[in-house]
């Protein structure tokens, strides 16, 4: 996994136009995304609760300490004897030591294990999620102010040109009709040109959403210079490193450690209590004593004791049924899940291609109809052309130059998708400098809370003679 995403670093190289004095860059706002989109923020979060499953899980192998303080009164009344009545007290420390569970404990101890690296590939793919969703937003408000500055210029043409038609119509030299097409033409260039300017707000919109702010002056995105060169290569780095493959495997770890967990409990449960404190008779207060408490006795109790299940009404076997059918099931979802994923990369992958060989195409047409319009316009002044063809020759180029800021947009976008499906989408790529979040130093902060009890890895041993889900997942770093 970790190869597989360090490869992934030389997908990226600087970009080779030097942004722009204070221009914002794609790095700065995917740092800022990352240390502060809200999203992120709630997924660390669940997987900070996720991590204290394991120290609730080890806790099953550990002692328990308590403390217990009583009084008790007993009244008696026969025909016999007059009222009266005797009060009881007592105080203890009561502890308690698990040996053997069946199974129970370790079993429990693996799945919250799996639930955490579960855990941990979903937050990776929130954060995947999140840098394609910050990309887009940066690539869709570059692309509509390129598309509006395109507009623009060609409204600009439009004026012109319909101002020209109007000094020939007054020299006698032009048409009513060539008038009526200019501005017809013009009225459309500016109908356009509202459109993208509505679009404009609303991506400016969804860019304040994910990044925190508005955007400013923002840089070229830096160029993707290398991909796989072929989807197998993409696939089979997507079976790797894929963070929904990854928790699903996880998943299906986990339930098998519940099955196994379920099993368990058909077999005993031993453990050791001890108790020691004070225990004895109160003299009831108004009645002469030397003192209230000189009935009292140390009870010291030491006890070894086995639970045997023999029999739980159905109870045990049903919860194994269901623990089975929950498995079988999650390991059906990792087919379907990788399914899924091929079905992703190979859809994302023919986009790239498709849009690669577009990109080329409307770069060609776009010098083509540059041409071809200065050269419409310079025979319209030799009365070669009429100002229907400028105008159609302007529309011509207005609409490869907008199919070529799209086309751009689209392979960025495609690229960027080829390599989150392959799981190598990372921050790193974009911002190296911008400190990662690490799961797992959390969970080494709560992996031993409650303390360490010397005899905690014997007694895991020995619970795990039973039933079990095989080799036990890997344990989370920082274990």
């Amino acid at each position: 996994m970790a190869a597989s995403r360090a490869a992934a670093l030389g997908l990226f190289c600087a970009a080779t136009l030097a942004p722009s004095a204070g221009a914002e860059t794609l790095s700065d706002a995917i740092a800022l995304a990352y240390e502060s989109n809200p999203a992120i923020q709630a997924a660390r979060a669940n997987q900070r609760a996720i991590d204290e499953e394991y120290p609730q899980a080890r806790a099953g192998l550990r002692p328990t300490v308590q403390g217990v303080g009583q009084i008790v009164y007993d009244q008696t009344k026969t025909a016999a004897l007059p009222p009266g009545g005797e009060s009881t007290s007592g105080a203890f420390l009561q502890f308690s030591q698990p040996i053997y569970s069946g199974g129970r404990v370790a079993n429990a101890i693996d799945a919250a294990t799996a639930d955490v690296l579960a855990g941990r590939e979903a937050l990776r793919q929130t954060e995947i999620q999140l840098l394609q969703t910050v990309i887009k937003a940066y690539l869709d408000v570059r692309r509509d102010r390129i598309q509006l500055d395109i507009q623009k210029e060609s409204v600009q043409l439009l004026k012109r040109q319909l101002d020209e038609a109007n000094a020939r119509f007054d020299e006698g030299e032009g048409t009513r009709t060539d008038t009526a097409q200019a501005q017809a033409r013009l009225a459309q260039g500016e109908t356009q040109l509202a459109s993208t300017e509505a679009q404009l707000v609303v991506s400016r919109a969804e860019y304040k959403a994910v990044v925190g702010q508005d955007p400013g002056d923002l840089a070229p995105e830096p160029p993707l210079t290398q991909l796989p060169d072929a989807v197998e290569a993409a696939l089979d780095a997507a079976d790797q490193d894929n963070p929904q493959i990854l928790q699903a495997r996880y998943i299906e770890r986990a339930s098998a450690a519940r099955l196994a967990q379920a099993k368990s409990a058909h077999l005993p449960v031993v453990s050791v209590q001890a108790s020691v404190g004070y225990a004895g008779g109160v003299t009831p207060l108004g009645l002469p004593a030397n003192s209230p408490f000189t009935n009292f006795a140390r009870d010291v109790t030491v006890q070894a004791a086995a639970t045997i299940p023999i029999y739980a009404g159905g109870l045990t076997s049903s919860q194994v049924r269901q623990a089975a059918e929950r498995n079988d099931g999650d390991r059906m979802n990792i087919d379907a899940t990788r399914r899924q994923v091929a079905q992703t990369m190979s859809s994302t992958w023919g986009e790239l291609v498709a849009v690669r060989a577009n990109l080329s195409a409307y770069q060609r047409e776009v010098d083509a109809d540059a041409i071809a319009y200065e050269g419409t316009r310079e025979e319209e002044q030799q009365d070669l052309r009429t100002t229907l063809d400028v105008l159609n020759a302007e529309q011509e180029l207005e609409n490869a130059k907008l199919s070529l800021a799209g086309a751009q947009h689209d392979l960025y976008v495609a690229a960027t998708g080829v390599l989150a499906t392959m799981g190598v989408l990372d921050v790193s790529l974009f911002a190296p400098s911008e400190p990662r979040y690490d799961p797992a130093e959390h969970f080494k902060r709560v992996r031993s809370s409650g303390g360490l009890s010397p005899l905690e890895q014997g007694l895991e041993a020995l619970d795990r003679i039973g039933p079990a889900a095989g080799p036990a997942p890997t344990r989370p770093a920082g274990r």
